[in-house]
C-alpha cells in the first residue's frame, strides 16, 4: 500500500443520485480533497474483478489494482444514504468481506492510481489485438487519445466522472464496430425483459400491489385492447349481418319470381262449348 495514503484511517460517504457513492469526509482532510472523491462499491469491486479474471493470460497484475485502491468495509450505518467506513488491510481478490475501494489519488499523474489505469490499459489493448483480426491493430495512445476526448467532453459539460466508470471505460473498451464481440470470454449480452428470473424482482407489500391494480396509467393497455377487441367483433358482426342480408335479399328475389299456387294461369280447354 502506498505510505502516501497511511494517515487516512476512515471516511464517511454518501450515496448520490447516481446511485453511486461519493466521499463526503475523511480522516485526513489536509491531503484528501473530498470534492468530486468517488469510491467503488463491493458490487462494483466484484465487477471490477471479473472484468480483470481473463486479462491474466495477457499479463494483468493484481499487485498492481492492490497498490492502487485502499479497501474499506462498513462500520456504521448513520442513515439517510450515509455510511461511515473504516480502512482494512484486505485483498479485493481473496477477502470473503465486502469492501469498498477508494483510488490512491494524491499523486494523480505518478501515484499507483495512475499506473493501475496504464497499466490495465496495455493489457487490454494487447487482450483485444490477440482475440481480433483489425486490419490494423489497435494501439495505447489510440485508446488513451479516445477515452481522454470523453474525458474532456465531461468536464467541459460539469460531470463529475466517477471512478468505476473511469475503470470500466477501460476494461470494457472495443474499436467502434466491435463492441459486445468477445464472445463468452469479454461480451456481456444483455437481459432480455422476457428472460428476467422472478427472483430478481423486488416484492411488493399487499398496500402496493393495490396501488398497481388502482393505477389508471397502468391500464392503458389493458383498455386500447380491449377496444381494439369490441371493434374487431362489431366489424366481423356487421360483416356477418351483411352476408346475411345478400343471402335474404337473393331469396327474395327469387320468390318474387316464381308465382303462388294460387295465382298460377290455368290452361284453357280446346273444346268450343256446343
Amino acid at each position: 500500500m502506498a505510505k502516501s495514503a497511511s494517515k487516512l484511517e476512515w471516511c464517511i460517504v454518501r450515496l448520490g443520485e447516481d446511485h453511486n457513492w461519493w466521499v463526503e469526509e475523511v480522516s485526513d482532510p489536509v491531503r484528501w480533497d473530498v470534492d468530486g472523491l468517488s469510491i467503488i462499491d463491493p458490487r462494483q469491486v466484484q465487477h471490477i474483478v471479473d472484468l480483470v479474471e481473463p486479462m491474466r493470460e495477457y499479463g494483468f497484475d493484481q499487485d498492481v489494482m492492490e497498490a492502487a485502491f485502499i479497501p474499506f468495509r462498513i462500520e456504521k450505518d448513520l442513515g439517510s444514504g450515509r455510511v461511515r467506513l473504516v480502512r482494512v488491510k484486505e485483498s479485493f481478490f481473496d477477502s470473503e468481506d465486502k469492501l469498498f475501494a477508494l483510488p490512491d489519488l494524491l499523486d494523480e499523474e505518478n501515484g499507483p492510481y495512475a499506473d493501475f489505469l496504464d497499466h490495465i490499459t496495455r493489457v487490454r489493448v494487447k487482450m483485444l489485438n490477440d482475440l481480433f483480426d483489425f486490419e490494423q491493430q489497435v494501439s495505447v495512445d489510440e485508446v488513451e487519445d479516445e477515452i481522454r476526448e470523453a474525458r474532456n467532453v465531461d468536464f467541459m459539460e460539469g460531470k463529475a466522472v466517477h471512478v468505476f466508470a473511469e475503470v470500466t471505460e477501460i476494461l470494457d473498451y472495443a474499436p467502434a464496430g466491435w463492441e459486445g464481440e468477445e464472445g463468452e470470454e469479454g461480451a456481456r449480452p444483455a437481459a432480455k425483459e422476457d428472460e428476467l428470473d422472478d427472483a430478481e424482482l423486488p416484492a411488493l407489500n399487499e398496500e402496493e400491489e393495490e396501488q398497481l391494480k388502482n393505477d389508471q396509467s397502468l391500464k392503458w393497455d389493458e383498455d386500447e385492447e380491449e377496444g381494439e377487441g369490441d371493434e374487431e367483433s362489431k366489424e366481423g358482426k356487421e360483416a356477418k349481418e351483411g352476408e346475411d342480408g345478400g343471402e335474404d335479399d337473393e331469396e327474395d328475389d327469387a320468390t318474387a319470381k316464381e308465382p303462388e299456387g294460387d295465382e298460377r294461369p290455368r290452361k284453357r280447354n280446346g273444346r268450343g262449348r256446343s
